[in-house]
């Protein structure tokens, strides 16, 4: 959300291209720029950051920190960087590899960098760096091919390491770890069976953190277990704690303050890693200071940030094969008798591809409401039989079949083709309630800004950027761009002139359907800036249709292809 309203909803209508920077991929570009001093610094795919004048997109400098491209091998979807992060007079990138790296804002010259992970191990980090009082706070992925889960706090002036809150107990035999988690991982032990250690456990918090100063707290949005079957990670016993919850620690220490868990018995890659906003709303008369959270498992999430006290929760999308409703006395989810996966295929929806994924949620409290972009995509789920399922290190390990009762399988694909459906979602947190929404043709939408203009802003599947009122829905503006965009939009200020950033490159959000009515094509990723009355700018056309265009430049030589 920004205070900014010179581009409101009496002249959206206005908008043009100001000037854009084509970023020469056809990779999912998922950062958000930064804008400090009147420079624009982007980030695009594997971690490399250009800075440009904000006002006129004139490169002012690039840097690359040349992260090895076999690194994508462990990024479920793709070399992409949600954003980087700024703290005086440096810019802070997580990388790829597990660097994190601090660069000087006006050259773009290394001032330090530190290695978060060991290399060796299945990691990656594909979010955006937090800085909260001087502290760089950053996760990392990896749940799907096997680690244990960590958030760490390094010094944003020397890099040196502060904190690690591991999210997941490890070895019991190891004991104690000596971080800032240990007396958690006390709370979290009992809830895990079998030999769970052995693959990691996962809970990688590969996205979301939000920061209150006044308590002095950081909010960790927790990922999915490892494997993603309970059953063979646990032996479907115990609630597996800190898996698909939202973590309080303090922002100094690290040392653990309280915990709510979304999903108990995680068995769905139900990551709860989305944004988390804070807010303070007035609700049932009374002022509470909440975070909200609206993850994959298809409920919206109010609770009292000071306390970690479930307000409300409620399903946001109209099917929940998961659980009926959650049971507000336990503050825990009624599971249904049927969602728990066995070794018949059925379907799940919400499923891994989410209500609710990564993308930016936004709220106004101009509106009172929440915006998101929210999807009902079933999948099907069966567990691997028993001594079937074998961990392979470095490899995507599910713990489920995908190819058991072929039959079964295609009824069910049909029933899950055909309920497909994306929207933008405007939800009503104070009274958990659906406001308005925007139907689109298929999932995929990208992130949303609002500002106290009452706009709305979000690039679309349908391969534009469109502006909404953001009281009612209603369009207000809408721009072809030949890419469909996953990357929410930022707003800044230079010279008493407004403009609104973005960056469109899709990728990393499956939809079925999405070829249905023909090849889905698309243009180059770009860095998109638009303000009022901006003319003479235009994009050029897609390139033709030809599978030359979508080719690498750098091709793998022959004689190493044929060697596989």
């Amino acid at each position: 959300y920004s205070p900014l309203d010179q581009i409101n909803d009496q002249n959206a209508h206005r908008l043009g291209l100001a000037w854009f920077d084509d970023l020469d991929t056809y990779r999912g570009v998922q950062a958000t720029p930064l804008v400090i001093d009147g420079v624009l610094y982007n980030e695009t795919i594997f971690n490399v950051v250009t800075a440009y004048n904000a006002k006129t997109g004139e490169k002012l400098w690039v840097y690359d920190p040349k992260v090895g491209k076999e690194w994508a091998g462990l990024a479920c979807c793709g070399p992409s960087s949600r954003g980087i992060a700024a703290w005086g007079n440096k810019i802070i990138i997580g990388a790829l590899d597990g660097r994190l790296i601090a660069i000087d804002k006006d050259t773009g010259a290394e001032i330090w960098s530190a290695q978060t992970f060991d290399r060796k191990e299945q990691y990656s980090i594909t979010g955006a760096p937090r800085v909260y009082d001087g502290k760089v706070i950053i996760g990392n992925g990896g749940a799907d091919y096997g680690s244990r889960g960590f958030v760490v706090a390094h010094d944003a002036e020397t890099g040196k390491q502060l904190w690690k809150f591991y999210i997941v107990p490890g070895n019991p035999a190891n004991g104690p770890d000596g971080e800032a988690s240990d007396s958690a991982m006390k709370i979290a032990a009992p809830t895990w069976h079998g030999k769970f250690w052995e693959t990691g456990g996962g809970g990688n918090a590969w996205d979301s953190f939000a920061y209150d100063p006044d308590l002095n707290l950081v909010y960790i949005g927790t990922g999915n277990g490892s494997p993603q079957s309970w059953h063979h990670r646990s032996d479907s016993k115990g609630d597996n704690l800190f898996l698909c919850s939202m973590v309080a620690v303090d922002a100094t220490t690290g040392a653990y303050k309280w915990h709510y868990q979304m999903v108990p018995e995680e068995d769905w890659d139900y990551t709860c890693t989305q944004p988390i906003v804070l807010a303070d709303i007035e609700i049932d008369g009374k002022l509470r200071k909440v975070a909200m959270q609206a993850p994959k498992n298809g409920f919206f999430y109010v609770l009292d940030r000071a306390t970690g006290e479930l307000i409300s929760a409620k399903s946001y999308v109209s099917v929940n094969s998961w659980a009926s409703h959650v049971d507000m006395k336990t503050g825990r989810p009624v599971v249904l008798p049927t969602a728990h996966n066995t070794t018949t295929p059925h379907i799940m929806n919400p499923s891994w591809m989410a209500a609710h994924t990564w993308h930016p949620m936004s709220y106004s409290p101009k509106t009172g409401l929440v915006y998101l972009s929210a999807q009902e995509q079933g999948a099907i789920y069966a567990n691997q039989p028993d001594g079937a399922y074998k961990y392979v290190r470095g490899r995507n390990n599910t713990g489920f079949d995908h190819a058991n009762q072929p039959e079964l399988r295609k009824t069910l694909m049909a029933e899950i083709m055909a309920t497909e459906k994306g929207y933008l979602l405007a939800w009503n947190p104070a009274t958990q309630s659906e406001a308005w929404r925007v139907p689109y043709p298929h999932p995929g939408s990208g992130g949303v800004l609002t500002t106290a203009g009452n706009i709305l802003v979000q690039p679309t599947i349908n391969k534009t950027v469109a502006i909404y009122r953001a009281d009612s829905g209603k369009k207000l503006w809408e721009m072809n761009v030949d890419q469909a965009g996953v990357a929410g939009a930022m707003t800044y200020m230079i010279d008493g002139e407004q403009y609104i950033a973005l960056n469109v490159g899709w990728g990393g959000s499956p939809v079925y359907n999405l070829a249905k009515d023909g090849p889905f094509r698309f243009a180059t990723a770009k860095l998109l800036v638009f303000k009022l009355d901006a003319k003479g700018v235009t994009l050029p056309p897609m390139a033709a249709q030809d599978e030359t265009a979508y080719l690498p430049r750098q091709r793998v030589p022959a004689e190493v292809a044929a060697r596989g």
